[in-house]
Parts: C-alpha cells; structure tokens; sequence
C-alpha cells in the first residue's frame, strides 16, 4: 500500500518533504486553499522519491494552456513523478470567489481533458494544434511557445469526483480517480465503483487501465489526549463537510439524510461548534478512520481492500510524521 499525504504552507517544505520521504511517505499533495496548489510542489520536486499531485487543482478558473504549462514544467521537475490532479468545485465558488464559468461541468471537465491532450500531444509530436471544443479553443503553437518533447512524457491526468455524473466521466476519460475525504466504505464500494465500471466500459477500458486513489480523513495522535483532539477537529470537518448539498448522497447512503439541511441551516447561523457536535460516534468511525496508527492501519485496509493499491491520507489535524511512518509500516 503506498501512502501520500498533504504538504502544509510554504516555508520549511523541503524539509516538510524529506522528513515524510524518511517516514515511508510514498507522495505529497497539495490543495487549492490559501497557497497556489503549484508552489509548494515547485520546491518538494527536488526532493528525489516522491511522487507529486494537485489533489486537487480547481480546473476550471485555469486556461488549458496555464494548465499544460504548469504539469509539463512539473512533470520535467519530478522527473516524471508528478500527477495532474483536477476539480471542479462548487457552483458558488467559481462563479462568486474565482469570477468564472460553471455551467454544465461534466460536460466542460471532459472537454478540458481533451484539450490536455491535444496540447501534450502537440508539444511531444510537434503535431499542428487544432482543439475545437464547445468551452475551449486551441489553434496555435508556434515554436517560441512550445517546451518541445518530455523525455518523461505527459503527466498522467486525474480528476476528483463525487458524484456518479462526474465520477463516469473521469473513468471514461481521465487516467485516475481522486475518490473524495468525505466517503465511506459503503460509498466508495456500492456507488463510486460501480460509476467506475460504467465509465470504463463506455472507453473499453478495464480496472488494471485506471488508478483510483481514495483520500481517507485520519484522527490519531501519540497519547489518549492527543487522539481525543485530533477526533474534535475531525468531528468540526465532517460538521462542515456534511452541510453542503453536494456530499448529501453519502449521508444518505446510510440514512442520514436529514442531517445535511440540519447542518446546512446551522452554518448560515455561524454555529459552527454546535454543527461538530452533531456529528455521531457512529458517523465519526463510519467516514474518518481513527485510532492508534494500527488501529487507522486497518480501517484503512478495510475500506480499499480489492480497489486501491495507494491511498491518500488526510490530515484532519496535525500528524507528526513519526505516526504517519508507524501507519505506512503498518500497511505494508
């Protein structure tokens, strides 16, 4: 089992990165929050035997071209270690927060996939450019602009999904599947999975053709105390999490339907602690693993057995990296 977890700010990440590379840490990843998603990965790709990924970098503020640039520039850094993570958001987000287009993103996160392609391929072959989709337009690549060849070829593309929509389409045509944190095993077997198989019977592809990575959120700590904390936090996570109408079908995937508007109408109010109190012990254990480093270990296993090979740990709070080494001992 290969384990990738998140790099936090950026000051320190070089060491960030050779401390998790020293625990077993398989690959790193960054996030759209704060920080460019790109920056820190910049710096961890000289950082030799980790693996790199935006998980997720929101696709569709970003031209295609931005895109290819920044994966092509990363992919040459990592010396073929990096992965193309994409995401769509939410409506709200695009619209009011980045200024951009969000009608129908299915639709649109297909054809930016396609427009990936068409660059990549353009820049290894030296083929003309010719992309003419309904949301995305590329008819030119002089030579000035063009890196010309990666002698590590273009860098894999996957795409963080939820919904059966979406989670389709990233099997029909992307190379991978960021499975999203809040999940659950019932989830990710019953619905996710079988949106995989339908996906990649439409593209004729099989299971060994795609790599589904679930992102799983962790609660442990060294003490009693430590692990009592970091399941606080966790509990304020799934709370906000589980507001959004978005993540409402894994709820519902276990008769908890109603606690989505619950939760929803709370956060309008700024309640945020009242909407982590809500949040059950049943619920908790259900979508976080927790525990000693064993303990996550095997939740762990149990919720990717027969679907995922590497796994992506989320960091609800702080883990020291020593317990994240006991983790990917243990799941090794």
């Amino acid at each position: 089992m290969k384990v990738h977890t998140a790099l936090s700010g950026l000051t320190g990440v070089i060491d960030q990165a050779r401390e998790l590379r020293e625990a077993g840490v398989r690959g790193v990843f960054t996030f759209e929050g704060p920080h460019d998603v790109f920056a820190p990965l910049t710096q961890a790709a000289g950082v030799g035997g980790l693996d790199l990924m935006t998980n997720v970098a929101i696709a569709f503020p970003r031209n295609p071209i931005h895109l290819a640039h920044q994966a092509n520039d990363h992919q040459l850094l990592s010396e073929g270690r990096f992965v193309l993570g994409l995401g769509t958001q939410i409506r709200a987000q695009i619209e009011k927060r980045f200024g951009a287009a969000f009608d129908r993103p299915v639709d649109r996160m297909v054809e930016l996939i396609g427009a990936l392609r068409a660059i990549f391929d353009s820049w290894n072959t030296g083929a003309r450019l010719d992309f003419r989709g309904e949301f995305y337009r590329h008819t030119l690549m002089t030579p000035t602009f063009s890196p010309g060849p990666n002698p590590y070829g273009a860098p894999p593309i996957y795409v963080g999904a939820l919904g059966p929509r979406l989670t389709r389409a990233a099997a029909a045509h992307a190379d991978g599947l960021l499975v999203m944190p809040f999940s659950t095993k019932r989830f990710l077997h019953e619905s996710t999975m079988a949106a995989v198989r339908a996906g990649l019977a439409q593209s004729g592809r099989s299971e060994r053709d795609f790599a589904v990575v679930p992102e799983i959120i962790v609660a442990t700590g060294a003490t009693d105390g430590e692990r009592e904390a970091a399941e606080a936090a966790t509990r304020m996570l799934l709370g906000f999490y589980a507001s959004t109408p978005a993540y409402a079908p894994v709820l519902a995937a276990h008769g908890w339907q109603d606690l989505q508007p619950e939760l929803n109408a709370l956060s309008k109010q700024g309640q945020w602690a009242q909407m982590g109190a809500r949040i059950t012990d049943e619920i908790l254990h259900t979508i976080a693993a927790c525990g000693t480093p064993a303990q996550v270990a095997e939740r762990i296993r149990d919720r990717v057995d027969g679907i995922a090979d590497t796994v992506c740990i989320y960091q609800a709070a702080p883990i020291a990296p020593s317990l994240i080494g006991e983790i990917v001992a243990e799941l090794r």
